[in-house]
């Protein structure tokens, strides 16, 4: 944990099951990779957070390190959740890599997301 790993960080604990929920929560666009996480804490942009990502029925948390670079707030227009977009800091690809491998085909859709 580095430089900056203060009080408002935190570990976040996310479970998908599902190729769709895992489609409106990638971020493909942000270098990297990243997910959003819907979450009523308050966070600011560059918080630094620790993920725990339980993907589909993998036995295996994957651990993921990143950063806060989007922000939903509560009461946003359109309904969206409110929540943050977290950035894997890049030091492990294993999310990365395996979030993609289960929405290949389908990353280059229209479908709504939760961010875009």
């Amino acid at each position: 944990m580095g430089p900056g790993f203060g009080a408002r960080s935190g570990i976040l604990t996310l479970t998908i099951k599902d190729k769709a929920v895992l489609y409106a929560a990638y971020m493909p666009y942000i270098r990297q990779g990243g997910l959003f996480i819907p979450t009523q804490k308050q966070y600011q942009l560059g918080d630094e957070v620790f993920l725990l990502l339980n993907l589909m029925d993998e036995p295996e948390k994957i651990p993921v390190a990143g950063k806060v670079v989007w922000i939903t707030p509560r009461g946003a227009q359109g309904n969206r959740a409110s929540g943050i977009g977290v950035q894997f800091n890049g030091e492990d690809e294993t999310a990365r890599t395996k979030i993609e491998s289960y929405l290949a085909g389908s990353l280059n859709s229209d479908r709504p997301t939760h961010t875009m």
